[in-house]
């Protein structure tokens, strides 16, 4: 057993072979990546093909992140049992497999369990492809290997829907998957080839199952409760009560296990430093609203708008157009800045853009929703990076990996969250919204006579004029729904400001550029 003490790291890569490991890495983030933005505006396709509702679709993006989630925690006691190199390979190879499950999954029960298991698998390979790519490069070249980092996981969130567009539109939406099987056998190819004769020493650690167990238990609880609260009419249900106080109990226990365990499986005791907590709940919460509204948008304009899946994906895909000329800017002079001014702006240009997409209408035309979209852009560019300098400033070494993990956990988890939850309030409030319009149609209402009028001169029965008129209100209310989530989204970004001025200042960019780019 070869004691951590007597290792000795590997020089930096020389040559071809740091090009083709560079690229390979990058392929393997990109993949991972892609897939967590390619799905968004394929849900509605997925969800017809399969037979199910657009809310439960949403299960297709949420089981991928409760997993991804629960997997983070565990990457170092994996690499540090199994090695890096053997541990990345593993991953990115089951990432192949799950892929091809999730594009020939007959249902949905199937679908969610592939994809669940591809979200578990994907959790090791970014924080691995980036200590692996930082190993590549001299130290004074690790500026450019996270520059080329954050530009790899910038361009897959605009390739993404874009890509998944197309792919919905002019072929089976199985293949937004099938395309990750060339990309990663060929990653993990190159990767081993180049890779495995610097791999790190192993040792048996223990693991702490309890905690784990827990952790499994209350997350999955928790997010099905979240997932099916709306088609079971929420605490009437025996389930979601049996689901919540699932999650209470597995939570309480887990918390009292874990302050006192020897190795836990997330050191909970972090949250004791005020930095960590202020950064992580305010980046969690933050990311909760971003990915529920991102999720939200598209699955309006296909539903309710007319949109096919690429049109809507060329909306969403300038999202990260200032992000890729901004990020690199942002973190080689972060340690210039006051991170909680940089976090302020980006909340407050978040709120702009929600704010703006508040004031959607059924006439709202495509380069009008495109504005906030290219802003957006800005946001990110100062969310991730300083958000994470703050979290880890001031902490010691030994501890940026744990609280790199951690704070990661829970930004998936709560995107999870975020985006059941937007999607349940845009369907209680289209519902409100739908009856609230329905009181106006009367034979006393001067517009409903005059609609009734028009669409019967144009040659509608009265079946058909009614029919035309609910399918008006049924546009209108979703789109007056979705205005709600966004101003709603926009206030509590600006809420949010606060809880950031309760950190301390955190200058230094020490540590935070490396788990920065994980951020995405």
């Amino acid at each position: 057993m070869s004691a951590p003490a007597a290792y000795t790291a590997p020089a930096p890569l020389q040559g071809s072979a740091r090009l083709w490991g560079t690229i390979a890495l990058s392929a393997a983030t990109f993949m991972n990546v892609l897939d967590s933005s390619i799905a968004n505006v394929s849900l509605p396709a997925i969800a017809g093909d399969l037979g199910v509702s657009s809310n439960q679709g949403t299960w297709v993006i949420t089981s991928f992140g409760v997993a991804n989630a629960i997997a983070l925690p565990l990457t170092g006691w994996l690499s540090q049992r199994f090695g890096q190199v053997r541990l990345f390979v593993t991953s990115v190879l089951l990432f192949v497999l799950s892929s091809w499950l999730c594009g020939i999954a007959p249902n949905m029960p199937f679908l969610i369990g592939a994809r669940a298991l591809q979200g578990f698998v994907a959790g090791p390979m970014m924080p691995l492809a980036q200590t692996l790519l930082l190993s590549s490069y001299p130290p004074a070249l690790a500026g450019l290997a996270m520059a080329l980092w954050a530009m790899t996981t910038l361009v897959a969130p605009v390739m993404g829907p874009l890509l998944g567009g197309w792919i919905t539109d002019n072929a089976h939406w199985g293949w937004i998957f099938f395309i990750n099987v060339p990309i990663g056998f060929i990653a993990g190819f190159i990767t081993w080839t180049i890779f495995h004769k610097r791999e790190t020493p192993t040792r048996k650690l223990p693991i702490d199952t309890v905690g784990l167990a827990l952790l499994v238990i209350g997350v999955t609880a928790i997010q099905l409760m979240l997932d099916r609260g709306k088609e079971l009419d929420w605490f009437h249900s025996e389930e979601i009560i049996l689901m919540t106080v699932v999650s209470v109990i597995a939570f309480a226990f887990l918390i009292a296990w874990e302050l006192t365990d020897d190795h836990p499986v997330v050191d909970l005791k972090l949250f004791k430093v005020r930095n960590f907590l202020t950064g992580t709940v305010a980046m969690s919460i933050a990311y909760g609203l971003f990915m529920g509204n991102i999720v939200l948008l598209p699955l309006w304009l296909q539903s309710f708008m007319g949109y096919t899946a690429t049109q809507a994906g060329m909306l969403m895909a300038p999202v990260g157009l200032f992000a890729i000329i901004l990020s690199p800017i942002i973190g080689k002079n972060i340690a210039k800045f006051d991170t909680r001014r940089l976090a302020t702006v980006a909340f407050l240009v978040f709120a702009l853009v929600l704010w703006m997409r508040s004031h959607f209408s059924t006439l709202s035309d495509f380069n009008t929703m495109m504005i906030p979209t290219l802003i957006q852009g800005i946001a990110l560019a100062l969310f991730f990076i300083p958000l994470t300098s703050i979290i880890l400033g001031g902490l010691p070494g030994d501890k940026i990996a744990s609280a790199s993990g951690l704070s990661s956990f829970c930004r998936v988890l709560f995107g999870s969250f975020g985006t059941s939850i937007s999607v349940t309030v845009w369907q209680d409030r289209t519902a409100l919204h739908h009856a609230q319009l329905t009181e106006m149609i009367n034979r006393g209402s001067t517009a409903s006579n005059s609609a009734l009028a028009g669409l019967n001169a144009a040659g509608l029965s009265a079946e058909q004029a009614f029919s035309q008129i609910n399918r008006m209100i049924d546009q209108q209310a979703a789109t007056l729904a979705a205005n709600d989530v966004f101003y709603a989204s926009a206030v509590i970004f600006v809420l949010l400001i606060p809880l950031v001025w309760l950190s301390r200042p955190a200058r230094s960019g020490a540590g935070a550029s490396e788990a920065a780019a994980g951020a995405h």
